[in-house]
């Protein structure tokens, strides 16, 4: 009867024993698992983290880009803008600074030079030659003849000019339409400007805007 109670106690001992080891093993492993999690929520965690850094810097990156790509074109509007405001003042004071001449002595020998220009730009042989009301007075015979001199002597040939009974130009300088008139070559102060707009806006770019002093 003892016997059998003592292994009876010895099966529960053992039962006993294996129960806490397993329970054991159970929360080791469990331990472990949770360690095991808490490493990888730590490196997701981590990870996000960088994700989020990465993705911030690069929105700060575009954008430093779009700002600085803005600012860069904003420049560049305001230097055009502020070349053609130029432009246009130094094109108007150079016309009006010609205009107060017209009255002058030597504004006689500035006309021939645009008469010969002219005529030798339009290449015929008779022309017709008109200017503006104020300076139509010197257009007189002296005047011709001694621009198809000067057209003869830069060689053009022999060419007459005539004094055009058409309506006086409104702008100043000349205009010589052929006698046939078919062609013109205009000399007149805004177009010979329009010619020398891109020439005295690069001046103004070398000057302003690309000059040493700006390097």
């Amino acid at each position: 009867m003892e016997s059998n109670e003592q292994g009876k106690a010895a099966l529960i001992s053992g039962i006993k024993g294996d129960a806490q080891s397993e329970a054991a093993k159970i929360v080791q492993e469990a331990k472990t698992q949770v360690a095991e999690k808490r490493k990888y929520a730590q490196k997701r965690n981590e990870t996000i983290l960088q994700e989020a850094r990465d993705k911030a810097q690069q929105q700060a990156e575009a954008l430093m880009k779009k700002a600085n790509s803005e600012a860069d074109m904003e420049i560049k509007r305001r230097s055009l803008a502020l070349q053609r405001e130029m432009l246009s003042e130094i094109m108007g004071r150079v016309e009006s600074k010609l205009a107060t001449v017209i009255g002058q002595p030597e504004y006689r020998d500035t006309l021939l030079d645009w008469v010969t220009e002219a005529a030798l730009g339009l290449g015929v042989e008779q022309a017709e030659v008109n200017a503006s009301q104020a300076e139509r007075s010197l257009l007189d015979e002296a005047f011709l003849q001694e621009a198809v001199a000067r057209i003869k002597a830069a060689g053009g040939g022999d060419v007459t000019l005539t004094l055009s009974s058409a309506q006086p130009l409104n702008g100043q300088g000349v205009s010589l339409t052929a006698a046939d008139g078919r062609t013109a070559y205009n000399n007149q102060v805004k177009t010979r400007m329009s010619r020398l707009q891109r020439d005295i806006q690069r001046m103004i770019v070398d000057a302003l805007f690309t000059g040493p002093e700006k390097e």
